[in-house]
């Protein structure tokens, strides 16, 4: 019997003329070894990736396989969902490291001295993703993910490096502890969620927004009025691999090979040639992480 075609890998696209990097990925998540997702990438164009941690565990591997590979750039953070399951603890262990206790807020620091020890190495190029999701935590969840935020804030700052966030379904708050942190020279959206009207408000900051395959999905409309009215100078492109893979792919397993189905539709929303597109990402990605 054949696979499942929804399970299934989707082709690889028509190569990019112009290489591009792939400003966000999880290689840790993804089917494969690293050398093949790489392979196949640079088969495309996308010849750079950023490998992005979301807990000690995972941030230790991504600065690990950066260290491994010269076109690989590591980002390292505790993700704002991973922040209160280190403090409350996660009893049900829907995380990745199975249940375990509540570790209070010495736990916290602890965890994030080994985020800070590890941004402070030359092949990790950001301090990412963190910054608060309100999809999944609760009233008592977003005290501890606030101070995360801000201590990883200092951190980026501290090791001059870019700051990543990660924001769902909390705009305001994200911006607003930004204004009160004082931003990193280089801080970057990722997966940019919010509209037009918060993209000026980005641009203004100097913010880079990257945008994610959800940027083709017929529902979003509003990604697309942000995407056209953000300063080229300061959009990134990403796949947040093995999520959001573009249209007409949705569903399936995604991976940084998939990037210019993406960087073909910014295009067409930006209305310039694909080749300017990549061009202004290529040069953005580097600017924004400093490689």
């Amino acid at each position: 019997m054949s696979a499942d075609p929804k399970d299934a890998p989707p082709p690889l696209p028509e190569p990019l003329r112009v290489p591009v990097a792939d400003s966000h990925t999880h290689l840790d998540m993804q089917s494969g070894t690293v050398e093949e997702g790489l392979r196949k990438a640079a088969a495309v164009g996308v010849t750079t990736v950023v490998q992005v941690g979301c807990d000690v565990k995972g941030s230790r591997w991504a600065a690990e396989t950066a260290a491994a590979h010269a076109n690989v750039h590591a980002a390292v953070a505790l993700h704002p969902n991973e922040a209160p399951r280190i403090v409350h603890g996660d009893p049900d262990g829907w995380s990745r490291q199975g249940a375990r206790p509540a570790g209070g807020d010495a736990a916290l620091d602890e965890a994030l001295a080994e985020i800070e020890r590890l941004a402070a190495l030359p092949h990790v190029k950001a301090v990412g993703e963190t910054g608060l999701d309100y999809f999944r935590t609760g009233p008592e969840g977003m005290a501890a993910q606030e101070r995360s935020f801000r201590a990883h804030i200092e951190i980026a700052k501290r090791q001059g490096k870019a700051l990543v966030i990660h924001d769902r379904e909390a705009h305001a708050d994200v911006l607003r502890v930004l204004r009160e942190e004082g931003a990193p020279e280089r801080t970057v959206f990722h997966c940019y969620s919010g509209d037009a009207d918060m993209a000026k408000e980005c641009a203004e900051a100097g913010y880079f927004m990257s945008f994610a395959g959800n940027v083709t999905f017929k529902n979003a409309q509003h990604l697309r009025d942000a995407l056209a009215v953000a300063p080229l100078e300061l959009v990134l492109v990403e796949t947040d691999a093995p999520f959001l893979t573009p249209a007409p792919y949705r569903g399936r397993p995604n991976a940084p090979y998939l990037i210019p189905v993406t960087v073909r539709a910014m295009a067409a929303v930006r209305g310039i040639g694909e080749d300017a597109m990549a061009e202004a990402l290529g040069a953005n990605t580097a600017r924004a992480f400093d490689y």
